[in-house]
């Protein structure tokens, strides 16, 4: 049998196409938890007075006299695995910057400068330069400054290269966001994602393996123009820096989400008193539905993995929403929308969807 004209994934025994989950392809996020809280009991130093830690959540914020300064690090992830399948490497240095730059934005911080971290087992010319178009493109859609770095050659350690990196922001004191005045009644605005970002590429990897396809195969969707695959999965990772940053100027704004790794399950990072209601979420782009229906994943799990559609969230006041939705459309080159609403409780809900986190 076969779904959208394409073989899919069944289980010869009972009929029906074998479920995947994350958890089932080797990244299970309740023990990824345990092991960071693990980690995070052991570490208990702090610097004291002048440039003492001031908490955060996306990113975390460091006084810095009238302003704080604001750090986070991440990687591209096994999204490097696709960019090798297919020996296109110029577009996964913008992944690498837009991981960090939009999570530094969600403490309402303007990104400044970047340094990044390439392990390689075997330093080729040719492909670091590849990796620096991208790194270059994406500073240049965040207006950063990359100033320095690290490239280590660990023959030993690793198999191909790793990309991350680490972001240095700033904030005044008075302009931080961190959620505190998220009250019932807020509208949640979306900003559409351009496709999977940097996550859950572990799992999206396996269904299209599993299911027998190339990456060089022709994705089945005249919506990607005659795009393979695999250029479909390497769709850059959207950067929000701009528009965040203008709307930060001309609107209060109480909370900013950079929806990634568990989805929208992560917006309680902003506050957890309080009950999160998508309405009217944004429609997931086909690539979704092409992971969903190959690798037989429940729509819970595709929202606790992926974007869906949703790449970033920001929280305003109910009278500041239609200004708010006309500006970042103005900005955008995202689609923007209403799509929930701040109710009295303590979690997550997508009512049309019958899901509750």
């Amino acid at each position: 049998m076969t779904i959208w004209g394409l073989p899919c994934v069944w289980d010869e025994v009972i009929g029906i196409p074998k479920k995947m989950t994350y958890a089932g392809v080797g990244v299970d996020i309740d023990q990824k938890d345990k092991a960071i809280s693990s980690l995070l009991s052991s570490i208990t130093t702090k610097r004291k007075g002048f440039g003492a830690p001031m908490g955060g959540h996306y990113a975390g914020l460091i006084d810095y006299g009238d302003e704080a300064l604001v750090l986070c690090t991440d990687g591209v992830g096994t999204k490097i695995r696709i960019a090798e399948a297919l020996k296109k490497y110029d577009t996964i240095g913008i992944d690498c910057i837009a991981m960090n730059v939009n999570d530094a934005i969600c403490v309402g911080a303007e990104p400044l400068a970047f340094v990044d971290y390439l392990a390689m087992d075997d330093p080729d010319p040719e492909l670091t330069k590849e990796i620096g178009i991208g790194l270059d493109a994406g500073a240049a859609q965040s207006n950063i400054s990359i100033i320095g770095g690290e490239t280590a050659v660990l023959s030993e350690l690793i198999n191909g290269f790793d990309l991350a990196g680490t972001c240095l922001a700033s904030v005044k004191k008075d302009r931080i966001v961190l959620g505190k005045n998220i009250s019932h009644g807020d509208v949640i605005i979306g900003l559409s994602s351009s496709g999977l970002h940097s996550n859950g590429f572990t799992l999206a990897r396996k269904v299209v393996e599993s299911a027998g396809f190339e990456y060089t195969d022709k994705f089945p969707d005249k919506l990607y123009s005659g795009k393979t695959i695999g250029e479909v999965m390497l769709t850059p990772t959207r950067i929000y820096v701009k528009e965040i940053l203008l709307l930060l100027q001309s609107v209060d704004v109480h909370g900013l989400a950079h929806i990634t790794g568990s989805g929208l399950w992560n917006l309680p990072r902003l506050k957890e008193t309080v009950r999160y209601v998508i309405e009217d979420p944004m429609p997931p782009q086909p690539i979704f539905t092409f992971l969903q229906e190959q690798g037989n994943i429940d729509t819970r799990e595709m929202y606790q993995t992926f974007n869906m559609g949703m790449g970033f969230a920001v929280i305003v006041r109910e009278e500041d929403a239609s200004r708010a939705v006309s500006l970042l459309s103005k900005h955008s080159e995202a689609k923007v929308k209403e799509v929930g609403i701040i109710k009295k409780g303590s979690h997550v809900e997508v009512p049309s969807l019958g899901l509750t986190y």
